[in-house]
């Protein structure tokens, strides 16, 4: 039977059970020989074992064999040498050093760093954490937990004339790892693009499909545009809890690194303009001419992949289902928001409430105009807009936060808009002349037409009927309470007429019908 170290201990305990029954004087041969069979050693052995237990109070402690160990000195001769122990071992016989031979410096090596620490000092901390170990998170329910990163795409396309490589942000739900919302930028992303994926991921309509709703915490890494006050306000207002984990630690979010890496292998791959693409001598592109992607083909090939990957795609995660699938049957609650509430937490508001002069609204050195603004001139609105989106903010009463409207800058306006803005001050205009020749018709008393000598009478009288009937509704006169019925006597009624009985009157004797009943 081979030795290994983690015999030591259970030897130890047989050998203490020897001596024990040695001392109680219950130690036969035979129990010698069976310890000495399940080590495979000789009995003679176990005897010897046993004879060391003796002289150290019946504990046996295994004699470790003798093994080289690296000084500080030859430590720091390896890891200036970046783990190479040849190299440090070299250097060390050059001064001289003692030093053993080299495969025994080599096993020392190994003995005095793991495969991780080498591997750190050859490439670095990413090198090194290879070798780590991550644990794996429950993923309770769907909108329990979002992550959310930026990916840099491994293709060039086409932006207006220039070739940039774009960058795609995503959120992921943790439990079903459906993609619930992105934003596509032709640059590196900021929070623009943040606030955007925000609001494509959370809305649930026909555009953004089935996925969203409001999560319970989202995992981000340290990047500034995702823990900027911006992003947080749009969160904190929602009730998430942001997580903000720390950088360079793809462990801390699987599920988005997951998207990230298929998205790259599966679609990347195979579009033109590739950048990992396998390269001729010299890393010359084995089709220099290539024609790029236009950056709206890439979105819309991008969009594709998205609802692949969360109607079709079976991860071992899922159990066979698709992300589709599992947020169908994931009972939990969503909490949904609508657009309406929705643009208000995704904008940047601006400090301080502005004014609305003949101009529109001032703000950077800009106008911007809406038609609902006539007749308001002098009012103050608070403006939100969303970062790197000068053409268009959102106005709000800044006493109710009620929402005004959208504007536009005024040099960008389309002709629609600048035709609806006519229209608006036209009706500004009509709606004043009419107010100011109704108030000067109402001043002018007008009078009725005559035929015959009399007092003019003002066509705006009322009647008297009219006026009575409207001080009775005034004063609160009901007739029916008013009436007198006793004030004017009524005529004797006819001798004919079938008087009605009173309780207190007797009803008169009938006359008799047979003969036998007269008396």
């Amino acid at each position: 039977m081979p030795q290994t170290p983690d015999q030591n201990a259970l030897r130890a305990a047989a050998i203490h059970r020897l001596y024990t029954l040695e001392q109680s004087e219950r130690l036969t041969r035979s129990r010698i020989i069976g310890v000495a069979d399940a080590f495979g050693v000789d009995p003679r052995t176990v005897d010897r074992w046993l004879a060391k237990a003796r002289a150290n109070n019946g504990t046996h402690q295994p004699q470790q064999r003798a093994c080289f160990t690296l000084t500080p000195h030859m430590l720091d001769a390896v890891v200036r040498w970046r783990g190479n122990a040849t190299a440090a071992w070299r250097e060390l016989r050059a001064e001289d050093h003692p030093v053993p031979s080299l495969p025994t410096f080599h096993r020392a090596t190994n003995r005095a760093l793991t495969p991780g620490m080498r591997a750190g000092l050859r490439g670095g901390e990413q090198a090194r954490r290879r070798f780590d170990v991550s644990g794996e998170r429950d993923r309770h329910h769907r909108n329990y937990a979002w992550e959310t990163d930026h990916v840099e795409a491994s293709v060039k396309v086409r932006v207006e004339g220039h070739i940039r490589k774009p960058w795609i942000t995503f959120f992921v739900d943790c439990a079903t790892s459906a993609i619930c919302g992105l934003a596509i930028t032709p640059q590196r992303p900021s929070r623009e693009a943040v606030l955007v994926a925000i609001r494509d991921a959370i809305l649930i309509d026909e555009h953004h499909g089935p996925f969203g709703g409001i999560p319970t915490f989202v995992r981000v890494d340290g990047g500034k545009e995702f823990l900027c006050g911006t992003v947080k306000e749009a969160l904190g207002v929602l009730g998430a809890e942001i997580i903000a984990l720390p950088p360079f630690t793809p462990e801390g979010k699987g599920n988005v690194e997951a998207v990230n890496g298929a998205i790259k292998k599966t679609l990347f791959a195979g579009m033109p303009g590739y950048t990992h693409a396998p390269t001729l001598r010299g890393g010359k592109p084995v089709d220099p001419d290539q024609p790029l992607l236009p950056f709206e083909e890439f979105v819309r090939l991008v969009l594709e992949w998205v609802h692949r990957w969360n109607h079709e795609n079976n991860p071992r995660s899922l159990k066979g289902q698709t992300p589709r699938e599992a947020w169908d049957d994931d009972p939990a609650l969503i909490d949904n928001v609508t657009a309406e509430d929705l643009h208000t937490y995704t904008l940047e508001r601006h400090g301080k409430p502005l004014v609305i002069s003949n101009g529109g609204v001032r703000w950077r050195t800009r106008n911007y105009i809406a038609d609902w603004m006539h007749g308001r001139v002098g009012e103050k609105v608070h403006l939100r807009y969303l970062p790197h989106h000068d053409h268009r903010v959102e106005l709000y009463d800044p006493q109710s936060g009620r929402y005004l409207g959208a504007a536009v800058m005024a040099g960008q306006a389309t002709r629609g808009q600048a035709l609806s803005l006519k229209r608006a001050r036209r009706r500004e205009a009509d709606r004043l002349r009419t107010q100011l020749r109704k108030a000067e018709k109402n001043r002018n008393t007008r009078y009725a037409a005559a035929t015959r000598p009399a007092p003019p009478v003002p066509l705006d009288v009322m009647p008297e009927e009219e006026a009575l009937e409207h001080l009775r509704a005034l004063d609160g006169f009901d007739p029916a309470a008013e009436a007198l019925p006793d004030l004017i006597q009524l005529p004797e009624p006819d001798t004919g007429w079938t008087l009605p009985l009173t309780p207190d009157t007797a009803p008169p004797p009938q006359p008799p019908t047979h003969p036998e009943d007269q008396p």
